[in-house]
């Protein structure tokens, strides 16, 4: 709980009749950025807590995926800033390699020219400008969802601090003979013209062909399949397992390659699986990774039959022809020479594609940098296995140690001209030089930079640190690395939180860029499918933030954040969070106006009445349950438990029990008019973290105070009161049995009905006046005859019916009703008797029928109490 002392300047004057979420939105934000209150002070005395944006593609847009994980993000570090940390949450963006360039290309080829028309330097400059101009949209669109990040700390992955710290670690690592230079086959987008790394590769079910070809002339001849015909240009190998006896007699001889005039040895090589197929496999080391391994163990050469185009390089026939179209040229010229045993078509089996433009990718045989990951990928996972770093939910740590248990090396050269320019130097006797960021590079004749880039992922993997200053021990630095938590989707594991934990143990003495890596899942559409661009679920978040709020879409999002798991979503929820920002604006302006205040300190128990003793016993166990969720990142429970709480508790409950205190006036009202004070500031700050504007706006109206932000965080006092929560627990069983009894009736909710309430020696009797106002009953009256008598907790409830009901009428129906429950349990007492089927059914059968058997007596119960209620026909 917590103390205020701030008296407010004026009630709900200050509020208008109906929240609009355009009109405060905007405005606050700004309020809040000019205070500078989401800044954080490395020189600060207070405790640290720190989160790094995932940083968005300086080409992207909100979507809702960032929408969610902003969310999330954005409530942590809310809430530990009202805890009193020196919450830290640092924007920025990704320059985007591959994707950026392609935009800046784009253009100019809508002007009719290409990069090499410009040149690298004057190109460079342009995509500086594109970025300037168009670049950064996402930025803005946070602010619209109110993130709470440091915008005076926010990064470029290309600025000149984090390029600095770019080529440092580069130096240190190729220093560490950890980065090299070798030939190796690389997956390479004939569309985008680089190397892309193994994650960046899509994998999906494509319709392709399987064709059977045989190698070779009469007993010295084997078939092989295959569903690259093109690629068999460039085999120089037939291999077999050491062990099949099938081809026993071939090993070690030269068999003749079909369309060309060349001869290929038969190999033998355990990879080979013997039961797969006819046990032979070609051999084309320049365009399979399997391939290229049997390649380096037999000595066998790499023949590149593709350029970066995918056009086929070598052999007249098929000169000049895209990788394609000599597919179908080579099986017809093999089907011509009969050497086509058999043709399936169509075939589907997976085929990778660019991630970003879809292309389908070729494997090559490339010279590239590549990082030696055995060494960093091993401290990595050691860093997870002993307990430094908590992976949650815990079950996602399988995937993260599959990864980085098996990752080969990594790819880090591209062939583009956007990006961190690899820091090698290149003389004319064959030097090579890696040059510092400190450095000079080398001068003279003769002395060339290599040409291309390093992966997007490479800097990206930097950003736990090098967004604090690194390599310079900055005060940031010092304060507020290691950071406290990634929050990110279990879907970049491998791209990018795996690289943060390697790079961030090698620069940082061993210390991981985080303490807990929380994985959540993604979003989708209401009925669970993957949302898309090209599919018409696709929403953009800011129209519902236009339509509904801010505050709307980040309840949703926060209520369906279940740890690890993917996240439904629709519009229907969106307006349901909307109703629920109103109920809070409605809500509070009745507790304001019926004398809700934080002045003075809370009454003492004996004053309270057992209806405020109930709501601050629950109010208490409400920060502690949801104190207990933020700590285990399940945002899901406690968007519920606060929903439940508010909704149902404190507006549905208390206040309406408290009306007739209200109305009535005079001392008991001032006290509760204290404790409906405390309940609405109390939660409002536990609503804060997740719906900042409207509570923001409310808050300030009760309590006068600065702002939310920096308001305290509330605690749990450890009052409890068990005695008056089941007082009111069977308050609310009166209610709610009168009310369904109302409903079967059909009786109007304003509809009075006259009754007797015979509540026996209970605590039930101090809440007459309340249960009679919440039910429209009025005094019994003179002419009062009980046609219906309903069992109650602690007593019972007669009202007088007549006319309003048809007495014979309602005995038929309800009669109808009995017996048709009399019958369901009939039933589910025979199945439970019959040992033969207890012995067969399942548990959850039988649970399932020992359910019906405890409703239908329920049932029973109810309809004879009803029908004993009614009075003789």
């Amino acid at each position: 709980m917590t103390e205020n002392t701030q008296t407010p300047s004026s009630p709900t004057s200050e509020l208008p009749t109906t929240y609009a979420p355009a009109e405060v939105e905007g405005k606050l934000y700004e309020r809040w950025v000019e205070r500078g209150y989401f800044e954080a002070d490395a020189k600060s005395e207070k405790p640290a807590y720190t989160i790094v944006i995932p940083p968005p593609n300086v080409t992207g847009s909100l979507h809702l995926g960032h929408a969610f994980q902003h969310t999330l993000m954005d409530a942590l570090t809310r809430r530990k800033r009202m805890q009193g940390y020196e919450s830290l949450w640092l924007p920025g963006m990704d320059h985007a390699g591959i994707a950026t360039q392609n935009k800046v290309e784009q253009q100019l080829a809508e002007e009719g020219k290409s990069r090499h028309d410009l040149g690298r330097e004057e190109f460079t400059d342009r995509v500086w400008k594109w970025k300037e101009e168009y670049g950064g949209k996402i930025l803005g669109q946070m602010r619209r969802l109110g993130d709470g990040v440091d915008w005076s700390r926010e990064r470029f992955t290309m600025d000149e601090g984090l390029s600095k710290a770019v080529q440092t670690i580069f130096k240190r690592l190729y220093d560490d003979e950890l980065i090299y230079r070798a030939e190796r086959i690389i997956n390479w987008c004939p569309r985008c013209l680089t190397a892309i790394s193994d994650i960046e590769v899509e994998y999906q079910d494509d319709a392709g062909e399987l064709v059977s070809i045989r190698y070779g002339e009469g007993e010295d001849s084997l078939v092989v399949a295959t569903t690259r015909a093109e690629t068999m240009l460039g085999d120089t190998a037939v291999a077999v397992h050491p062990d099949d006896e099938r081809y026993a007699h071939l090993i070690g001889k030269q068999i003749k390659l079909p369309l060309t005039d060349r001869t290929i040895p038969v190999v033998a090589d355990t990879h080979v699986d013997p039961e797969f197929g006819t046990g032979a496999v070609k051999v084309t080391p320049a365009h399979d990774p399997n391939d290229f391994a049997i390649g380096q163990r037999h000595d066998l050469q790499s023949l590149t039959v593709m350029d970066e185009h995918g056009v086929i390089t070598v052999h007249g026939p098929f000169l000049g022809l895209d990788r394609f179209e000599a597919r179908s040229a080579i099986v017809g010229a093999l089907r011509e020479q009969g050497r086509i045993v058999a043709e399936k078509r169509p075939y589907m089996h997976s085929v990778g594609h660019c991630s970003r433009c879809k292309t389908t990718v070729e494997p090559r045989l490339s010279m590239q940098w590549w990082v030696k990951v055995g060494p960093l990928a091993q401290a990595a996972g050691d860093a997870v296995r002993d307990g430094r770093v908590k992976i949650h939910p815990e079950d996602m740590s399988k995937r993260y140690f599959d990864w980085v248990d098996n990752m080969h090396d990594w790819c880090i050269s591209r062939q583009l001209w956007w990006g961190h320019r690899i820091p090698i130097w290149y003389g004319p006797e064959g030097q090579v030089v890696c040059v510092g960021p400190d450095e000079q590079p080398p001068t003279g004749e003769g002395w060339t930079q290599d040409a291309d880039v390093l992966d997007t992922w490479f800097s990206s993997g930097l950003w736990p640190f090098s967004t604090l200053g690194w390599p310079e021990r900055t005060p940031d630095l010092e304060k507020f690395y290691a950071t406290d938590v990634l929050l990110t989707g279990h879907d970049i594991i491998f791209f990018w939180v795996a690289r943060m934990m390697m790079f961030g143990l090698y620069a940082m003495d061993g210390v991981a860029p985080f303490h807990t890596i929380a994985l959540t899942g993604l979003v989708r559409d209401e009925f669970g499918k993957k949302m898309s661009k090209s599919n018409p679920n696709a929403v953009d978040p800011l129209d519902w933030m236009d339509k509904y709020g801010s505050d709307a879409v980040r309840f949703t999002l926060a209520k369906g954040a279940n740890p690890g798991a993917d996240v439904p979503i629709g519009e229907d929820w969106v307006q349901a969070s909307s109703k629920f920002a109103n109920k809070i604006w409605n809500a509070t302006r009745f507790a304001l106006m019926n004398g809700a205040t934080i002045e003075g300190e809370l009454p003492p128990v004996e004053r309270l009445s057992a209806t405020d003793r109930w709501i601050l016993s629950r109010l208490n166990k409400t920060v502690a349950q949801v104190d207990g969720y933020y700590e285990d990142y399940q945002f899901s429970k406690l968007s519920e438990a606060l929903y439940h709480f508010a909704w149902d508790e404190v507006f549905d409950w208390y206040v309406e029990l408290s009306k007739t205190t209200f109305f009535a006036g005079g001392e008991q009202a001032k006290v509760s008019g204290r404790v409906l004070g405390e309940v609405v500031d109390v939660m409002l700050r536990l609503l804060h973290p997740i719906v900042p504007f409207v509570t923001e706006t409310l808050w300030t109206t009760l309590t006068g105070g600065e702002s939310l932000v920096i308001a305290d965080w509330p605690k749990d006092s450890g009052f409890r009161d068990e005695a008056a929560e089941a007082e009111i627990a069977s308050v609310q069983s009166v209610i709610t049995e009168v009310r369904r009894f109302r409903k079967e009736q059909g009786l109007q909710d304003g509809q009075k009905v006259p009754a007797r309430l015979d509540l026996g020696a209970t605590a039930l009797g101090a809440h007459e006046a309340a249960i009679r106002q919440l039910l429209r009953l009025q005094p019994e009256g003179d002419s009062f005859s009980a046609t219906a008598t309903l069992p109650v907790a602690g007593g019972t409830v007669a009202l007088d019916l007549s006319g309003t009901i048809d007495v014979a009428a309602e005995r038929k129906r309800l009669t109808k009703d009995l017996g048709a429950a009399e019958k369901e349990k009939q039933q589910a007492e025979a199945k439970l008797g019959n040992e033969a089927f207890i012995a067969k059914a399942p548990d959850n059968v039988v649970d399932k029928i020992k359910g019906r058997l405890a409703k239908a007596e329920a049932d029973i119960a109810r309809l004879q109490a009803q029908l004993d209620g009614l009075p003789a026909a």
